[in-house]
């Protein structure tokens, strides 16, 4: 019994020799008694490795003492339990120049070439994340070995990149050339097992065996993969060509090659030099370094480092183990969903059964769409718990609110929940838009409550808007932020108003939409410019997404409290509403829907006399960018950089213009203000441009 728990109990890392020693720099290497090499990466003071500069010129220091010493094999592998690397260090890249960009890889690449050429035995031994250019210093070694659990990929698209340090020409000659293509110009990266089966690392052990592992590649058990026959048929050009028009077809599906030229790139790259590795790196290191001087990848860029801070606004640990979800609609069963899979024990309340039913369901489904493996789905199910009665709100550390956009409703909720939460607990509410002072008036202790405004779908939206209100306590907002960051989500700190930020800026987007519809303009037309503007949903299947009973109370309630600044409800949405045509969920509304797909005509068919607008897209974007400029002006939101972040990542504002108050400065405040103006001359109040303008023309970004 003894001997089986000990098989069981989770392993330390094998590092060799190397374990115990103490990294001079970001290397530790130590050979051990059989004559293996054990080189560790432990960057020092970080979590995670990052491969830089000084990385690789330490790596070709060690590679001289390899050369001399002539060790039997030489074992790579990372000292950090989140994982093998995490990719390049993205800050080398800013400010750099295209030649020093060019002349940086070329030295990781003779560094990495050298590597590869080592006479013995090299072995990366994985585990974790390994991605980028981890995972290129990973292909530059003869034998990978992916601990069960290890993750691989090439994000380097989602910067508007490809990979540069001899991932495009190494990858295909290792795996499957259409996987590894796919994996580049997707980002997605393969677990374990998939990256087994497409031939990206050797074999797939659990960490007691890497050992035994590296002892077989040293004496010969363990031999090299050879390429298969597909990686023979791909260095054909006439094959490569067929497959290349495929890939084209669906990059062009996912985006626009003007916007996001990375993908088009890679393919051409591949198509045209794809049998020779040697005209493959030139062509990578042209590439990539032209690349990162284009505006698409610095906007990426900057919007990777937008995530960065917004996930660094996270102060301590949120104390948060059980959560309460009061209503089981589409937001509070998402939200308790997500929560559960993220490991956070989870009760679920409402009036009646069948939505928490429902609710269960769809979470399972979620579950076993994302987690993969069973054991982590029938956990994540067992965290989500039926209580239609309400007994966890006593033993919750928060409860949310998600009830339906009543204030009266609300405020009864608060009055039975309040008397019943533990010492220390969080009262919050989901509100999309009521005022939070508002909603907080009955309660006896203001100072714990605050907003947790969540975006549909909550499974894939990254934002959450953390809403304040005059009495909220400072720890309440630090702990309600360090909870959004601890599900994987991005906090937005935003001040209780009409809208809030999203809302404020999105709404006025879709009704602009609805009364261009209401003037005759085909609504593919109206979808089609936006989505060409680099919107990922057009304002009018938008609408028919929230559901236009919602689009229709959110839109009449900003319009009250906002007055000429915001577009009056055109008359015939309030009809198709009182009809129930509500969008999807009715099968019909502005489109009708077949699977969950709206059926439209293509914009090239519609016909030549339909109604169109030179300022169609204007009269769409710049509604948007007046009301961040309002709640800037306001306070609503603190600062620049977070109003950008969350309109990326609540809205799907085109992350590759960075966000819209960047958008408007590189389009220009002048110019902006101008269009605004002459909009308001022609169509009315509402595109008044707001007096926070002035303010951003004389403050740098």
């Amino acid at each position: 019994m003894d001997t089986m728990l000990e098989t069981l109990r989770p392993r330390a890392m094998e590092l060799g020799p190397a374990a115990d020693m103490t990294a001079g720099g970001n290397w530790r290497a130590a050979t051990d008694a059989d004559r293996v090499m054990w080189l560790v990466l432990d960057r020092p003071g970080k979590s995670v490795n990052v491969i830089d500069r000084q990385v690789l010129e330490e790596l070709n220091a060690l590679i001289d003492r390899i050369e001399a010493e002539r060790p039997a094999a030489v074992v790579l592998r990372s000292a950090k339990p989140a994982g093998f690397a995490a990719g390049a260090d993205i800050n080398q890249f800013v400010g750099a120049s295209t030649d020093d960009i060019r002349a940086m890889l070329g030295q990781g690449h003779i560094v990495l070439d050298r590597l590869e050429h080592l006479a013995m035995p090299t072995i990366a031994v994985i585990h974790g994340h390994c991605l980028g250019a981890g995972l290129e210093l990973a292909l530059a070694c003869r034998f990978r070995l992916a601990v069960a659990g290890a993750s691989l990929g090439f994000p380097e698209v989602m910067l508007g990149l490809h990979p540069g340090l001899g991932g495009t020409f190494r990858s295909l000659e290792i795996a499957d050339p259409i996987e590894a293509m796919t994996m580049m110009l997707t980002g997605k990266p393969a677990d374990a097992r998939k990256a087994r089966r497409m031939g990206l690392v050797d074999t797939v052990l659990e960490e007691r065996h890497v050992g035994n592992a590296v002892t077989a590649i040293r004496t010969g058990e363990m031999p090299a993969r050879e390429a298969g026959l597909r990686q023979r048929a791909f260095g054909l050009r006439p094959a490569r060509s067929l497959a290349a028009r495929q890939m084209r077809k669906k990059a062009a599906e996912q985006a626009s090659p003007a916007h996001y030229p990375a993908p088009f790139r890679l393919i051409d790259m591949w198509e045209q030099h794809g049998g020779s590795a040697s005209a493959m790196r030139r062509a990578e290191l042209d590439s990539f370094a032209e690349l990162v001087e284009t505006p698409t990848s610095r906007n990426l860029v900057r919007t990777f480092f937008l995530r960065e801070a917004m996930r660094g606004a996270k102060s301590g640990r949120s104390d948060i183990r059980r959560v309460h979800v009061i209503g089981a609609g589409a937001m509070g069963g998402d939200i308790a969903a997500w929560a559960a899979r993220q490991g956070f024990v989870v009760t679920l309340q409402d009036i009646d059964l069948k939505p928490i039913g429902r609710a269960v369901k769809a979470a399972n489904a979620m579950f076993a769409a994302t987690l993969k493996d069973p054991l982590k789905v029938r956990d994540a199910a067992d965290r989500l718990i039926p209580d239609p009665d309400g007994i966890g709100i006593a033993h919750a550390d928060l409860v949310i609110e998600a009830a339906p956009e009543k204030l009266e409703l609300k405020r009864s909720i608060y009055a039975q929940v309040e008397p019943r939460l533990k010492p220390g607990a969080l009262l919050s509410s989901n509100t999309s838009a009521l005022p939070l002072e508002q909603l907080a008036e009955g309660l006896a202790d203001k100072s714990r409550f605050v907003g947790l405004h969540f975006f549909n779908p909550v499974s894939r939206m990254q934002l959450v808007e953390i809403v304040s209100h005059p009495v909220v306590g400072s720890e309440t907002a630090r702990r309600a932020t360090a909870f959004a960051v601890e599900l994987s989500r991005l906090p937005a700190p935003v001040r209780s108003a009409p809208g809030f930020l999203v809302n404020r800026a999105l709404t006025p987007y879709i009704a602009e939409a609805l009364l261009m519809v209401g003037e005759g303009i085909p609504k593919e037309r109206i979808d089609a410019r936006a989505q060409g503007f680099g919107m990922p949903m057009g304002p009018v299947e938008l609408a028919d997404r929230v559901g236009l009973d919602i689009a229709l109370d959110v839109s009449a309630s900003l319009a009250e409290r906002l007055g000429t600044q915001f577009p009056q409800t055109p008359p015939w949405l309030a009809q198709m509403v009182r009809e129930g045509r509500l969008g999807i969920k009715t099968g019909g509304g502005l489109y009708d829907y077949v699977d969950g797909k709206p059926r439209k005509i293509h914009v090239d068919a519609i016909p030549d006399g339909a109604k169109d607008d030179p300022d169609l897209e204007d009269r769409l974007i710049l509604p948007m960018l007046n009301a961040v400029v309002a709640c800037l002006r306001e306070g609503v939101v603190e600062n620049e950089d977070i109003a950008n972040g969350a309109m990326i990542f609540g809205t799907g504002f085109p992350p590759f213009r960075g966000g819209p108050m960047h958008y408007a400065r590189a389009r220009g405040i002048d110019e902006i203000v101008e269009r605004l103006r002459a909009l308001e001359a022609r169509l009315g109040p509402r595109f008044a441009p707001d007096p926070g303008w002035a303010e951003l023309s004389q403050r740098v970004d």
